[in-house]
């Protein structure tokens, strides 16, 4: 008897871990075959720029051209909407197209915790990555995006002019050789031209953003399933649709996308959104992880780490700026082989292949700009998601967080706008915080009390490339967990597996109990049942 009350023990205990192994099986287990809805493999060539125009043969580039400024007329004498295009666009304003007062943008007064303001663009470091030759000074600088040649187009310019001047004139006819070939080698934008500066923004590669650096100039499928040269081998043109120069996926204070329809409903849609390629249903039908697309945004299960083979800035100290030594400043570099120390800009931390942190995001970000008060006795938000569980357009996301301290006026609670570059006397040339603030604020006509103070800041950045392959995806474990869920930082709502709810949870034991206990009275029932009749 005792043996029997054993047996159904075991086979109850089978059962229930059973399930309980199936429920949280991960999604990365299940095969590509059973995925939901698979994309059509697009055709071998699409790689290649389907141009029908060859830019060696137009009259208009075979010529000499001595300034960037005669090259852009050029491409203008064709392309004749392309200026008044790209002046009405963020990558030529430097401002938010949804904000009518000017005021966010880094033309504007928009902050952030890195270099902390361009200075209405007087900080000349900041006007290298402008598309225009000088800053909005002197036109457009169409192969910023569009020459594929591997050239410096500025200094060439400048060797250029200089040898003429100083009659090397062989010289100079080898640098304008260099010059007329290179401005017929145009395509429409590759990774190299959207990382020049995306990949480098903040002060150097991969200061900003963690999912954006120079490991994915020709990356492999393992780190970007979309981008590897050996799987799809997108451009960044591919999703970042763009439509009269203006392109998708920009995020000041509103979405980057104002609806998540995919191209199955509407194929004239922007791709940004991971549902325009993908759908609201990626998984094969019947599939669990489809009920969480409401909730969860595909990058949160998708990317489980960024930064995976590049280190990325976590932490930058202005505070700790200006100290030398033996007179004289001074740069330390780190594990990863970056600087940890420069006297001209603190201290950094730099990180590896980092779990993001989730916040509840609708798309939009609140922007603060130098004109805000901030209330430094705690770290000041300086770029943050905007959701909750609540609303329905929100998902949970995964976000970089980037960290620091930087000036603040103690008097007026405001944060500062040092003017930094060298080339116009700024810290990075004077280490003279008065001097530089006093200047920084007077461009942006807003006073300074000369009560300097350094507050902590954050500041987040929606985590959207490096998407890992399906194997790798996020499991169910890692965030349906009592301890160390990965979303154990969001509250306001119930998630099985992780939170606990008392009345829930005796109703849940009681219930197993119960099962249990009726098995059990069923089995004595047959024993005894069956002991009788052998009796008789």
């Amino acid at each position: 008897m005792q043996s029997k009350l054993a047996q159904i023990s075991i086979v109850v205990c089978i059962l229930c871990v059973g399930l309980v192994l199936l429920a949280y099986t991960p999604l990365s287990a299940k095969s590509n075959a059973e995925t939901g809805r698979i994309l059509k493999p697009i055709p071998d060539n699409t790689t290649k720029n389907w141009s029908t125009a060859d830019h060696s043969k137009f009259d208009a580039l075979n010529r000499d051209f001595e300034t960037g400024a005669e090259v852009t007329k050029a491409c203008l004498s064709c392309h004749s909407e392309a200026e008044s295009q790209l002046h009405d666009s963020i990558h030529w304003t430097w401002l938010s197209p949804y904000d009518d007062t000017g005021d966010t943008g880094k033309a504007g007064y928009s902050v952030n915790n890195f270099c902390v303001s361009a200075n209405k663009m007087n900080d000349t470091d900041c006007n290298k990555c402008h598309i225009g030759w000088d800053g909005k000074n002197d036109g457009i600088n169409c192969l910023a995006c569009h020459g594929q040649a591997d050239i410096k187009w500025k200094d060439d310019f400048n060797d250029y002019e200089f040898f003429k001047e100083t009659g090397e004139m062989e010289i100079a006819e080898e640098i304008q050789q260099t010059i007329r070939d290179g401005v017929k080698v145009i395509s429409l934008p590759t990774r190299e031209n959207c990382g020049t500066c995306h990949f480098n923004g903040g002060g150097g590669e991969a200061v900003k953003h963690g999912d954006l650096d120079a490991s994915l100039a020709q990356p492999k499928k393992t780190l970007d399933v979309h981008m590897g040269t050996d799987g799809r081998n997108f451009e960044c043109t591919r999703c970042h649709t763009t439509m009269e120069h203006r392109i998708s996926g920009r995020v000041y204070s509103t979405p980057a996308s104002a609806h998540r329809k995919s191209l199955v409903e509407d194929d004239l849609v922007p791709k940004i959104m991971c549902e325009s390629c993908h759908t609201s249903e990626p998984h094969e039908q019947g599939h669990k992880a489809n009920d969480h697309t409401d909730k969860v945004a595909c990058q949160s299960c998708h990317i489980p780490e960024f930064a995976r083979e590049h280190p990325t800035m976590t932490w930058w100290d202005w505070s700790k700026a200006g100290q030398m030594k033996d007179g004289k400043p001074y740069m330390e570099k780190g594990e990863y082989g970056r600087y940890t120390y420069k006297s001209y800009k603190g201290e950094f931390k730099w990180e590896k292949n980092i779990v993001p942190e989730y916040f509840w995001y609708n798309g939009s970000l609140t922007t603060m700009t130098i004109k805000d008060t901030i209330d430094p006795e705690k770290p000041v938000r300086v770029s943050w998601p905007v959701g909750s569980s609540d609303d329905k357009d929100s998902r949970i996301f995964p976000f970089k967080v980037h960290r620091g301290k930087q000036p603040y006026d103690k008097k007026h609670n405001r944060l500062l706008a040092a003017l930094l570059s060298s080339d116009v006397d700024g810290y990075w040339k004077t280490y003279d915080w008065e001097s530089s603030i006093t200047r920084g604020m007077k461009i942006m006509g807003l006073p300074y009390s000369g009560e300097l103070g350094f507050v902590e800041t954050a500041y987040v950045y929606p985590t959207t490339h490096m998407v890992a392959p399906e194997e790798d995806a996020v499991s169910c474990r890692e965030c349906h967990a009592r301890s160390k869920s990965r979303l154990a930082n969001l509250s306001g709502f119930y998630m099985p597996g992780r939170d606990s709810f008392h009345l829930l949870d005796l109703g849940g034991w009681g219930s197993v109990i119960a099962a249990m206990a009726a098995v059990l009275l069923h089995a004595l029932g047959r024993i005894f049942k069956n002991r009788i009749k052998k009796e008789n």
